[in-house]
C-alpha cells in the first residue's frame, strides 16, 4: 500500500495535460465493439478503470490493439460478442460493470461480472431492476443488489422505465440493453444526468428521441464504426483547477478539456465562488464540446449548493470540499446523498479527513456545511481506497502549514496515472 506526502509549496505554473475522459472512454470502447468495422479511439483514458473495460471486451472476443495514445477496436456488430471463458473483472469501475451488464443482458450466453471489494459493495439493484423489467436474467448477492452479477443473456423487450434517481450509469445501462431489445425502450429520470451516451449514439448514427428528461431508442439497429477523439477529463482537471485557484500566484493552462454542459457544474460553481477561469479555443470533437482552460489564483467565497446542481458536479464534490475549505465564509450542500454510495461514502470521508487539517466541516444526511477561511494544518489522512478523495487531500495539502501524508494512494491509478508527477511538474515550473 503506497502513500503520498505533500509538502506545502507553490505557486502552480505551466501547462498540464490530463487523462482522456473516463466516462467517454468507457462508452467509446463499448460502442466501438458493437459497431460494424474498425474504430480508432485517440486520447483514451489509460486509467485502470478503463483498462478493465478494455480487457473485458477482449475476453468477449473483440480484437483491440493498444498503443500509448490510441486504441484500434475491431467491432463485430451487435451480435458479435462471444461467451467469455472466465468472469469479467471490472476492478473499481462502477461505470464499466453497469454498462457492460446492460450490453450482456441481451446476449445469448452466460457471463459473470465482478470487481474489487469496493465495487462489490456498491448498489447494483438500481440497474438490475430496470433490466429485469426488460426480461433480463440477472442474479447477484443480496438479491441481485451486489456484485458479482451472473447474467444469463436472454431476448429482451423494450420497456418504459421511470428511474427514481438521476444517473447516467443507470440510463446508459438501460439504453445499451435497448439496442438489443424488441421494440422501443424508454428511460426517464427526475433531472437530466450526463448525456455522453446520447451524444455518442448521435455520433455513431444510432437513432433516438429525447423529450425533456426522457429518451427513447428502438432495438436492433446496427451502426457503422467511426474514429473518435476523447477529450481531457474535466473531473481530472478539477484538481488542478482548484489547486491553481487556491495556491497564491498560480497560473495553469489545461488544454483539450471536455466541456459537456452536463459536466461543467464544477466550473459554474467555482466561477460563482469567484474563481478566475478562462476558456479558449472552444470547438467540437466527436460530438463533444472541447476547450482549453486557463486558471489564475483568485479569492473564493462560500456559496449554497442545492439538489438541482448536484448531477452536473457529482464526481467533483471531493475537490469542491477543498475549495470550500479555503473560501471565505460558509458553504452548504444539500441534495447530494448520492455521494454516500460512490467508491466510498464521500460525504463522511471528506468531512473526516478535512477535520484532520483543521477544517470546520460537518456532514449532514444529504450533504455538508463548511465554514471556510481557517488556516490548514498538515496531517495524516486516509483515502479509503477512493481516487478522488486521495487527490482532493493532496491538493488540500498544498496550502497546509506543514506536510500532509495520504495513505493508500494506489487507487489514484484508476483514473489519473501520473497525477503526482504532473503536480510536481507544475510546482517545479514555478521556480
Amino acid at each position: 500500500m503506497s502513500s503520498l506526502t505533500i509538502t506545502p509549496k507553490g505557486p502552480l505554473r505551466g501547462t498540464v495535460h490530463v487523462p482522456g475522459d473516463k466516462s467517454i472512454t468507457h462508452r467509446a470502447l463499448i460502442l466501438s465493439a458493437l459497431a460494424e468495422g474498425d474504430s480508432t479511439i485517440r486520447g483514451y483514458c489509460r486509467g485502470e478503470d478503463c483498462l478493465h473495460t478494455l480487457s473485458a471486451l477482449q475476453k468477449l472476443g473483440i480484437p483491440i490493439e493498444i498503443e500509448p495514445d490510441q486504441v484500434h477496436v475491431s467491432g463485430k456488430g451487435l451480435w458479435g460478442l462471444t461467451e467469455p471463458a472466465e468472469p469479467l473483472d471490472c476492478g473499481n469501475s462502477g461505470t464499466g460493470l453497469r454498462l457492460l451488464t446492460g450490453v450482456l443482458a441481451g446476449q445469448q450466453f452466460f457471463t459473470v461480472l465482478t470487481g474489487d471489494a469496493s465495487l462489490r459493495s456498491r448498489p447494483m439493484g438500481r440497474i438490475v431492476t430496470p433490466l429485469q423489467l426488460m426480461g433480463a436474467h440477472i442474479q447477484g448477492r443480496k438479491g441481485g443488489n451486489l456484485a458479482p452479477l451472473a447474467v444469463t443473456g436472454s431476448r429482451l423487450k423494450g420497456s418504459d422505465y421511470v428511474s427514481p434517481v438521476s444517473s447516467a450509469q443507470i440510463k446508459s445501462a438501460v439504453l445499451l440493453a435497448g439496442l438489443f431489445a424488441e421494440g422501443e425502450t424508454r428511460f426517464s429520470e427526475p433531472l437530466q444526468s450526463r448525456d455522453h451516451t446520447e451524444r455518442m449514439f448521435r455520433f455513431f448514427g444510432i437513432p433516438f428521441d429525447v423529450e425533456g428528461n426522457s429518451i427513447r431508442v428502438t432495438g436492433g439497429q446496427s451502426f457503422q464504426a467511426k474514429d473518435l477523439f476523447v477529450p481531457g477529463d474535466l473531473s481530472a482537471a478539477a484538481f488542478f483547477i482548484v489547486g491553481a485557484s487556491i495556491v497564491p500566484d498560480s497560473e495553469v493552462r489545461i488544454p483539450n478539456i471536455g466541456l459537456n454542459p452536463a459536466r461543467t457544474g464544477i466550473l459554474d460553481i467555482l466561477t460563482e465562488m469567484g474563481a478566475n477561469i478562462q476558456i479558449d479555443n472552444q470547438r467540437d470533437e466527436s460530438g463533444e464540446p472541447v476547450g482549453d482552460l486557463v486558471i489564475r489564483t483568485a479569492p473564493l467565497h462560500g456559496i449554497a449548493i442545492g439538489a438541482s446542481q448536484v448531477p452536473t458536479t457529482i464526481d467533483e464534490f471531493p475537490i469542491f470540499c477543498v475549495a470550500a475549505a479555503l473560501a471565505q465564509g460558509k458553504t452548504t450542500v444539500t441534495g447530494a446523498e448520492e455521494l454516500r454510495v460512490k467508491e466510498t461514502d464521500r460525504i463522511q470521508a471528506m468531512a473526516t479527513e478535512l477535520k484532520k487539517l483543521n477544517v470546520a466541516i460537518e456532514e449532514t444526511p444529504d450533504g455538508f456545511v463548511v465554514q471556510g477561511g481557517s488556516s490548514l494544518q498538515g496531517g495524516h489522512c486516509q483515502s479509503y481506497g477512493d481516487h478522488r478523495v486521495a487527490m482532493a487531500m493532496a491538493i488540500a495539502g498544498l496550502t497546509a502549514e506543514s506536510p500532509t501524508v495520504i495513505d493508500d494512494t494506489d487507487c489514484i491509478e484508476t483514473s489519473f496515472p501520473g497525477f503526482h508527477g504532473k503536480l510536481l511538474e507544475l510546482l517545479t515550473n514555478s521556480n
